[in-house]
């Protein structure tokens, strides 16, 4: 053996026999949970030194892993993010009472955590009882964010505003929770003060508006602070003057009649939050009150319209106010030419969604075409993330736009109408989506939309190497489109599929691949029962479980829900999902 080979393997060797409290302490400065995964692969040492120093964990799938084998992995956790159901439930495809109750997880926190501090769930199931429970049970609770939860009401916010006495965050966003009333907010300690973040947007009830102010007022350090649609113009001036030092702001609704007085006041209001970089609500916003926003838009980064069914002179005249922007999420009742005043007046633009005021509308004259997203791409060519539905498009309108921004890392157009064409040239919009993976070679989401045939997906296997989610409606023309995709993309992790023409032969060409990723899932597709009893024969790994497709009753169709998992069949599955096992 050459000498000097051996010594550099010993050189390297040294190099990472740390002792292990120095590298604790370096291992305990890395935040990011792949990071940290890697780094417990090194050697033995290294994952002893990560999984004693972990604070922070991430479970994309409630299923994939039990809190059992958490809390022993990890034993000083502070900080868990949960995901739960699929994310086509936010479609209503998920069926109501699925699972993804976070109870069994919290009566293992509540013994293996005892100091948990934050928690973050999303598209869970989540009690009054659990919230109370989580209340009682952990004493230095932090942080409490719920997006897209369900089962939940005000009574369960009761509990966690009277005894979680250290709460800095409290958000809760997009939720299915029955709102009683909005006297919760009453139920915060009269002495409070350490408030953060509070976001209540998504609540539909009058709010205890003295409880409200008396709390903002007396948390100096909220810098977050969305309101729900009931706050009124005038509700909104008295709070903006005891909390200038926001740097996000959800107002409450802007259709109200305000003397000249009051609108000074307002106008002063904004005129104060010199921080603000991030804004949203506007609910019934109107141009009578729009201009006292102004002063306020110089710095913002986010402006979060999607609540707001502005115009496109309204728009235009906001966004002229907003030449920071970098994030923008509007309606469609903006039209191209609202969009066209975006290109004009942002061009640090590096964020778009636009969302459909009225998904069920067909009439193509109205909503957003081709021509707007063009001119965003021509204005905005820091643009990489984008959420596009419109009425119609173009395959030669997709190049041009790639090629304008050809670093989209995020590319999810919807064309309203399913199975629609080029509407200039009547052919499918294989070449459009072929450019998208072409040139956009960091593209790590995408979703597709129109017309498609196999060959859409023969691009995506071929080009699309970095892709990690893709997302599929109405589109494909036999096994062979899902096919190239399970064996041309190296780094999917989430594949879902919906009403299209993939079957049995499709749904096992993965095999090879779906321990490999996070989750599949197929509804209103061409696979069986047999397919799928195959596919969990093969691979013991894998939780495959199946959902009779009631709205087709051809004996055929399943809603299908594939995932990796160390935890084995899960123990409440409702009596609708049959889980598969070898």
């Amino acid at each position: 053996m050459d000498p000097s080979k051996s010594r550099d393997s010993a050189e390297s060797t040294r190099v990472i026999q740390f002792p292990n409290d120095v590298l604790e302490r370096i291992l305990s400065l890395i935040d990011s949970h792949r990071d940290r995964n890697a780094v417990s692969l090194v050697s033995k040492a290294w994952y002893n030194a990560e999984r004693w120093t972990r604070r922070h964990v991430f479970i994309g799938n409630c299923y994939a892993v039990s809190p059992q084998i958490v809390a022993r992995r990890f034993p000083n956790i502070r900080s868990v993010m949960l995901k739960g159901k699929p994310r086509f439930s936010d479609f209503n495809l998920v069926p109501p009472n699925w699972g993804a109750d976070v109870h069994g997880w919290l009566a293992v926190f509540a013994d293996q955590y005892p100091q948990l501090e934050e928690l973050r769930l999303k598209r869970m199931t989540v009690t009054d009882e659990s919230l109370k429970f989580l209340a009682r049970k952990f004493h230095n609770f932090r942080v409490l964010s719920l997006l897209s939860c369900d089962g939940f009401s005000t009574d369960g916010l009761e509990a966690i505003a009277t005894d979680c006495r250290h709460l800095t965050e409290l958000d809760i966003q997009e939720n299915g929770i029955d709102d009683i009333s909005g006297n919760w907010l009453s139920c915060f300690p009269e002495n409070f003060t350490s408030l953060e973040v509070l976001n209540f947007a998504s609540l539909s009830s009058d709010v205890n508006f003295d409880a409200l102010e008396r709390l903002v007022s007396q948390c100096k350090s909220l810098k977050i602070l969305k309101v729900n649609k009931s706050i009124t113009l005038e509700q909104l001036q008295r709070l903006l003057v005891r909390a200038p030092q926001l740097t996000e702001l959800g107002t409450g609704s802007f259709l109200q009649e305000l003397t000249a007085h009051q609108y000074e006041e307002l106008e002063r209001a904004f005129i104060g939050c010199k921080y603000l970089d991030a804004l949203s609500g506007l609910w019934e916003a109107t141009t009578l009150y729009l201009p006292v926003l102004y002063p306020a838009c110089t710095n913002l980064t986010f402006l979060n319209l999607s609540y707001a069914a502005l115009q496109s002179e309204e728009l235009a005249k906001l966004v002229a106010h907003c030449p920071r922007l970098q994030r923008l999420w509007v309606l469609d009742t903006v039209e191209d030419v609202g969009l066209e005043a975006v290109a004009s007046s942002c061009p640090l633009l590096e964020e778009l969604r636009v969302f459909p005021a009225d998904p069920y509308d067909q009439d193509i004259n109205r909503g957003v075409t081709e021509s707007g997203f063009l001119a965003v791409s021509l204005g905005c060519r820091k643009l990489h993330y984008v959420l596009y539905f419109c009425r119609q498009m173009t395959n030669a309108a997709v190049a041009r736009i790639v090629q304008n921004c050809p670093g989209f890392t995020h590319f999810r157009l919807c064309i309203m109408k399913p199975g629609q064409p080029d509407y200039l040239t009547n052919e499918p919009m294989d070449e459009g989506f072929g450019a998208v993976v072409k040139t956009c070679t960091n593209l790590r989401r995408l979703g597709v939309s129109g017309l498609l045939t196999d060959l859409t997906f023969e691009y995506i296997g071929r080009y699309a190497k970095n892709l990690e989610t893709l997302s599929v409606a109405f589109a494909g023309g036999s096994d062979l489109g899902m096919k190239s995709i399970l064996v041309g993309c190296p780094k999917l992790r989430k594949l879902e599929i919906r009403d299209c023409p993939f079957g049995n032969e499709a749904l096992l060409s993965g095999l090879e691949k779906y321990e490999s990723m996070r989750s599949l899932w197929m509804s209103a597709c061409k696979v069986t029962l047999h397919g799928c009893k195959t596919l969990a024969t093969q691979r013991p790994r894998l939780n495959v479980e199946v959902m009779k497709d009631e709205e087709i009753d051809d004996g055929q169709s399943y809603k299908v829900y594939v995932y990796r998992t160390v935890a084995g069949p899960r123990t409440d599955a409702p009596s609708f999902v049959q889980t598969l096992c070898s």
